[in-house]
């Protein structure tokens, strides 16, 4: 299971409706990628094509997919949103995690 918040899922409906090469995607899709400063690294994409073998979660009016190889690393997780001044920006909260970056943006299992 990947879990939304409200507030990430209005920040990507935001950010999908700025990015005019956006409009025709259907979903959000999550992955994860080798690099970043703990070793792996999340990535987000604005995309259309979806496998048979996708997991795939909405909430809050946004659908979010993964595809298998990332989500054995990705199972569990919340995606939010921090705003603000000091805000982050999207925050994964991954219990697969054993280290994570400062800035967040990457991990380690």
């Amino acid at each position: 299971m990947i879990n939304i918040t409200e507030t990430a899922a209005k920040q990507i409906q935001n950010l999908k409706s700025q990015d005019s090469s956006a409009q025709d995607a259907s979903f959000l899709r999550v992955s994860v990628a080798q690099g970043g400063c703990s070793g792996m690294s999340y990535k987000l994409d604005f995309a259309s094509d979806q496998s048979d073998s996708d997991k795939v979660f909405e909430e809050h009016g946004t659908k979010l997919v993964i595809d298998v190889n990332s989500y054995l690393y990705l199972a569990g997780m919340t995606l939010d949103f921090e705003g603000g001044l000091n805000g982050k920006g999207f925050i994964f909260s991954n219990p697969n995690a054993s280290r994570t970056c400062g800035c967040g943006s990457s991990f380690g299992v």
